[in-house]
């Protein structure tokens, strides 16, 4: 898949990062969220945040948003690009899923 893409699997805190940049969102908005919709599973810490946050924004994936009323915080959101390597990822997950269903419903009729 990764020759598709040209982006390979995402980590999870990527794949969560990104999830969260559909709407725009400031660092810690970034960590509640991903907190919130995991439900507590993933707790990405800043370090690790922070550093994704300047990998994605190398790539092209993310960009600062247009500033809010609170310029203490920095708002990010998707690009165009990083709509595609998310929509290109979670295809990827459906299709891992789609498989491993099948493959264990088909263990399931034979045992």
């Amino acid at each position: 898949m990764s020759e598709k893409t040209g982006h390979g699997a995402l980590t999870e805190g990527v794949f969560f990062i990104l999830i969260s940049l559909l709407t725009p969102r400031h660092g810690y908005g970034i960590m509640q969220y991903t907190e919130e919709i995991t439900n507590g599973r993933v707790v990405l810490g800043a370090g690790t945040l922070y550093g994704a946050i300047n990998s994605l924004l190398e790539k092209g994936w993310i960009c600062a948003a247009t500033p809010s009323k609170d310029v203490r915080k920095k708002e990010y959101e998707l690009t165009i690009l990083g709509k595609q390597v998310l929509q290109n990822e979670v295809m990827r997950l459906g299709e891992l899923v789609n498989i491993g269903l099948m493959e264990i419903g088909g263990m399931n009729n034979e045992n």
